[in-house]
């Protein structure tokens, strides 16, 4: 079985802050109740000067610098992000010029919503099968206050914005064993596409107003309950381990009590699942980056450490990765 070394990690948080108080004087909600439902208490977010670039070019460069990989290594760029600064050009291509990478490299950009960094490590894992000594640039990022209706009370208490990367390499052996799908699925999460609507030609509406981020959150928490551990089981399965030989469960950061429900059907001791989304929110695709960076650089991993990485969202997608820590 092939596996991959991750050889840096990296992550960027907006220093702006927006507390459930401030959240307080916009909508009908109050800091017991949003901490009671989300285990939410802050969440970082991009001021008007930042960017989707800025913010993936930050967390880049720390993954970058930790790796000691250099420009001219990198073969592949995977950006998983929904909310990008153009429909075209991709973020990847952004990322190779800003980086100066090479205009040989593969940049490929994936919208899988919240599951889409564990698919890009995937797609990232993949690609550098045919590609001997070269190295991939994984990332997530989301400015998801872009497209929050901060009158819907049910869900702008959720998002926040920041970014999330990794280099890897593929290695000869390991373990790497990936699960992961989709249920489409347009009315549980959903953001409508925005367009001018101004053609003289068809009869679109010339004043039609942009829609925000909409989800059914009973449904989609759901979801997330019934497809996340069956995703990390089969993924488990793949990898031959057993659950209880999981030294770290990094999952996506939706809901505190998610992550409970997650942790109660695989017996997880809190000390084996990193929960940061008290004070980051759900930040989408930059969720699991941001989180495997922050146990990564606290030193809690090493060598031989299992770990399992598990994402579900909008799509609906789900995805999970068990890997070998090398």
């Amino acid at each position: 079985m092939s596996g991959i070394k991750i050889l840096g990690t990296g992550s960027y948080k907006p220093p702006g802050v927006l507390t459930n108080a401030m959240l307080e004087d916009v909508i009908e909600t109050d800091d017991a109740w949003i901490v009671s439902r989300t285990g939410i208490r802050e969440r970082a977010i991009a001021d008007a000067r930042e960017t989707s670039l800025s913010m993936s070019l930050a967390a880049s460069r720390a993954a970058l610098a930790q790796s000691g990989i250099k420009a001219e290594d990198i073969g592949v760029v995977v950006a998983a992000t929904l909310t990008g600064d153009f429909l075209t050009p991709s973020l990847s291509c952004l990322l190779q010029r800003e980086l100066g990478l090479s205009t040989h490299i593969l940049p490929i950009d994936i919208n899988c919503a919240c599951s889409g960094f564990v698919f890009a490590l995937k797609t990232a894992h993949s690609l550098l099968a045919d590609m001997p000594g070269k190295a991939a640039l994984v990332l997530g990022c989301e400015m998801l206050t872009r497209i929050t209706d901060y009158t819907d009370r049910s869900t702008c208490i959720l998002f926040g914005d920041g970014a999330g990367a990794a280099v890897i390499e593929r290695t000869e052996d390991g373990v790497f064993a990936f699960d992961g799908g989709g249920r489409g699925d347009s009315e549980l999460l959903v953001c409508k596409a925005q367009y001018i609507g101004n053609s003289p030609f068809t009869d679109q509406s010339r004043d039609r107003q942009p829609d925000g981020l909409f989800m059914n959150g009973p449904e989609v928490f759901r979801f997330a309950l019934e497809a996340a551990p069956a995703s990390i089981e089969a993924a488990l399965q793949k990898a031959g381990i057993a659950s209880e030989d999981v030294q770290h469960f990094v999952l996506h950061q939706a809901n505190g009590r998610i992550i409970e429900g997650i942790g109660r059907r695989f017996g997880i001791p809190p000390e084996k699942c990193y929960v940061n989304i008290g004070t980051t929110g759900n930040t989408s695709s930059a969720s699991v980056a941001i989180a495997l960076d922050e146990l990564h650089r606290s030193g809690a991993i090493h060598t031989g450490d299992i770990v399992v990485i598990a994402a579900f969202g909008g799509g609906l997608t789900f995805a999970s990765i068990c890997l070998a820590w090398q």
